[in-house]
């Protein structure tokens, strides 16, 4: 390769190759949206073209400018030099087929939540009606906005203790016309006096402490206050479980995002009836239950909880 790699590379499919090659030749982590170079590089070489996301593969063979080829290699760069975050150099990320402002102040939306928003939440739903819901912990507001846009009949509660979050949450409020969806400032349940739903999202922090010091550059960048949960990553997790009955409808649904902490959350209450959801990749360590079997074990619960920070 030439000192210039732009002499050589020509096509969409050319920048995208090689983005591929260099992303891993260097050693990135990928898991913010994309779990893999390739993916990543089309992210980049596309938002730098101002082009869809979902471009046909017709224009990979399109050629580009000297101007565009430099553009997309300081891109490249960057996310190699720095470890940033493909979605925070492209200021977007994609979630439920949605395109989110994504920024350093909410995590890159990413759960698996999206795949249950798009199928409605069946089966978990059952069926039952759904008037009011809520997104705790919402960050960028990306499942809170996903449940209002699929859901038009639904009042959308998203809740977060962190401002620079709930501002971000706004931008895509905006820029996804959601207007059901309501952002709230609140540490868990603490302001949520008198509101009822009958159906509770959460993608809590849920990282241990020992697994959030050693994560990757890439992660650095993101809030630490959306990853870190304590020694097992349940300090939050437990307070939801115990405060979530005082919220839900008698028939409710929770639905709860713990990750590698699912191994956790067995062991300290094997006795919870908790129906771990199975994605089209498999099980990701989310789990619904239902508010009845939250009160059945509600001063077991409390006891952990009150064993945390």
């Amino acid at each position: 390769m030439t000192a210039d790699p732009a002499a050589e590379l020509h096509t969409i499919i050319d920048l995208i190759r090689y983005g591929g090659s260099r992303f891993n030749e260097a050693g990135l982590t990928f898991g913010h949206s994309y779990d893999n170079a390739m993916d990543e590089a089309t992210q980049l070489v596309l938002h730098a073209l101002h082009l869809p996301h979902d471009l046909s593969p017709v224009y990979g063979q399109s050629r580009l400018t000297t101007r565009e080829k430099h553009k997309i290699l300081a891109l490249f760069q960057r996310r190699i030099d720095e470890r940033v975050p493909a979605a925070y150099l492209a200021g977007e990320a994609w979630f439920a087929g949605l395109n989110f402002k994504s920024d350093a102040r909410a995590l890159v939306p990413r759960s698996p939540i999206a795949e249950l928003i798009e199928g409605g939440f069946e089966p978990w739903l059952g069926g039952r009606e759904v008037r009011r819901a809520l997104d705790l912990c919402t960050g960028s507001g990306c499942i809170a906005i996903a449940m209002g846009h699929y859901n038009p009949d639904w009042q959308v509660d998203g809740v977060d203790i962190s401002d620079d979050a709930l501002a971000l949450a706004g931008e895509n409020k905006a820029r996804l016309h959601a207007g059901n969806v309501t952002l709230l400032k609140s540490d868990l349940f603490a302001g949520l006096t008198g509101r009822h739903y009958e159906l509770i999202v959460t993608n809590p922090p849920y990282v241990t402490d020992d697994e959030t010091d050693a994560l990757p550059k890439e992660y650095s960048y993101e809030p630490e206050l959306g990853l870190r949960a304590g020694p097992d990553g349940l300090d939050l997790v437990l307070k939801i479980l115990r405060d979530a009955p005082l919220h839900l409808s008698q028939d409710g649904l929770l639905i709860c995002e713990v990750g590698e902490s699912e191994q956790h959350l067995v062991k300290l209450l094997p006795e919870l009836d908790l129906a771990w959801i199975e994605f089209k990749v498999g099980q990701m360590g989310i789990f619904a239950v239902e508010c009845r079997e939250l009160i059945t074990h509600n001063a077991r619960i409390a006891e952990l909880a009150a064993q945390r920070k």
